[in-house]
Order: structure tokens, then C-alpha cells, then sequence
């Protein structure tokens, strides 16, 4: 069995259609689709369920699935058992929006040129959808806004950054921060997310129930939306929140409490601690 069909399979189950999972692999729908059937003859089931666009995986995939990621990943870590360094091969990292566009990409940058034999392979996400995936061990390392919880012994968690709580609006305005939070539209940071629930925590504790216009898990929009006129936030001050405010005021609430905290998360027995620790160096030194 070719283990890059089992690659494809797992792609297709991750994107949820054959057309992203393809432009995933960068190879074409058909040729996806190809491996999937061979897949199917070899095993003599049925591996995904097509509905439409998108494409599911039948109940015998889903049994399979965990064994089929295990196969992946061991055959993944080949090329690092020959390399006594461990700095060989494909490294799964997570990361939040506003990693990815702030704190990622210089630590990328300084990570290939000291480990050009290190491949990170990037996944974009929420804190909890990461978080999910690094405990299923989709993920080697994730950077996310720090848990809401109590770690178990099984993760090792780096703190990378303290992000303050800022108030941000298009214009300037004689009112203090609590006025113009409660008397204008209110585009909130979605307070069911991991980050959100900072801000949250300002409006309850200075008695503010403003009126949310909507609620967002997506800071560059929020910025955006602002930098628009369309109302006002409270959001933490992201490493590059600069090119998404504009001419915005930005005024920080000057508690610390409300700081947004971003970790890098991994496993603490990972076979890859050696990658993930040459990315922690890369992080910790911008």
C-alpha cells in the first residue's frame, strides 16, 4: 500500500471535499480521486461518502482513520531517525490568524536558514480547533492563545507574548473608553472564543452592556470593520495590529489583567521535541 494514498485519504477527510484536499497535495481532483478508489479496491470497503461537493468519510473510514495517521506520521519521521541532530522532516505547526500574519512569519524566516532540513507544514485554526487537533496528534506544536484551563503533564506550553487589551475607534472622541463603549456600536471579539473572553471580562467588570452590532472570532476584520467607522472594540494588541487599524485610534485600558497571553503549545514526549524546540528558539529571539 502506497502510504501517499493514505495521505490523500486523510486530506480529503480533513478539507471535507476532494477539490481542497487536492489543491492541499497540489495534485489535480482526479488524480486525488484515483487514490481513493485504489484505497478502496485494496481494503474492499467503501472509504468516503459524496454528498454533493463535499465528501465525507464512511463509518469503516473513521475506524481506520486513527491507524492510517499513525502509519503517516511514523513514515514521516524516517527521514529524521537518520539525522542524530532530530531536526529531519516535516514539522505540523498550528497557528492563529493573527500568528500567522504577526509573530510566524519572521520565526519561519530565521527557523529554514539555522534547520534547512526542517519542512514546517503550517495549519491555520481557532485556539480550540488547534488545541483539538494537537491532542489527537494532528499537530506537533500549536501557537495559540493561552487555554482557559489547566494544562495536563502531557504539554509543555512556552508563553511567547502579553498582548494588552486596547480600545480601538475611527475617530478621536472627548469620552472616556467606558462611554464611547456603551453609547456606540459595539463589534465584539467574539466572547466564545479563547481570546474573546478577556474583553468580555472588561465590559462585566466596569458594568458595560454595550450593544453588540456582531460578534467575530477574526481581529483583522474587527480592525477593518473599525478602521471603516462602522462602530468600536476592544480587542488585544497583536504583534503587526498596525496594519490592519490604519489611521484608527488605538488607546490601551491600562490593566494587565486583561492581557491576552500567546503560547506555543507541544507535547512534552513528541517525537519531534528537537524541531519543536529549534522553533521555540526561533520564536523567543524576534
Amino acid at each position: 500500500m502506497d502510504t501517499r494514498y493514505l495521505k490523500s485519504l486523510i486530506a480529503v477527510v480533513d478539507c471535507g471535499s476532494i477539490a481542497k484536499a487536492a489543491r492541499l497535495e497540489n495534485l489535480t481532483a482526479a488524480a486525488i480521486s484515483q487514490r481513493i478508489v485504489a484505497l478502496e479496491r485494496q481494503l474492499g470497503m467503501a472509504l468516503l461518502v459524496r454528498v454533493g461537493h463535499e465528501a465525507k468519510p464512511s463509518l469503516a473510514c473513521m475506524d481506520l482513520l486513527p491507524r492510517a495517521r499513525a502509519i503517516v506520521n511514523e513514515v514521516a519521521l524516517l527521514a529524521g531517525d537518520a539525522d542524530s541532530q532530530g531536526l529531519t522532516g516535516p514539522l505540523r505547526i498550528g497557528a492563529i490568524s493573527t500568528v500567522l500574519t504577526g509573530l510566524l512569519p519572521q520565526a519561519l524566516r530565521a527557523l529554514t536558514r539555522s534547520t534547512p532540513q526542517l519542512k514546517p507544514v503550517i495549519v491555520p485554526g481557532t485556539s480550540r480547533a488547534l488545541y483539538q487537533a494537537l491532542e489527537t496528534g494532528e499537530l506537533d506544536a500549536a501557537i495559540v492563545v493561552a487555554p482557559p484551563f489547566a494544562l495536563s503533564k502531557a504539554f509543555d506550553a512556552v508563553l511567547l507574548r502579553e498582548e494588552a487589551l486596547v480600545f480601538i475607534a475611527r475617530e478621536q472622541a472627548a469620552q472616556n473608553i467606558d462611554s464611547r463603549l456603551q453609547n456606540s456600536p459595539y463589534i465584539q471579539y467574539d466572547p466564545d472564543a479563547w481570546g474573546g473572553r478577556h474583553a468580555l471580562q472588561y465590559l462585566q467588570d466596569h458594568h458595560l452592556s454595550p450593544a453588540a452590532l456582531l460578534d467575530l472570532d477574526a481581529l483583522e476584520t474587527i480592525a477593518l470593520l473599525t478602521a471603516e467607522g462602522l462602530g468600536v472594540s476592544l480587542v488585544p494588541c497583536w504583534s503587526g495590529i498596525e496594519r490592519w487599524t490604519g489611521s484608527c485610534v488605538v488607546e490601551p485600558v491600562g490593566d494587565e489583567r486583561y492581557d491576552r497571553r500567546i503560547v506555543l503549545l507541544s507535547h512534552a514526549q513528541g517525537p519531534r521535541r528537537r524541531m519543536v524546540g529549534a522553533l521555540q528558539q526561533a520564536l523567543l529571539e524576534l
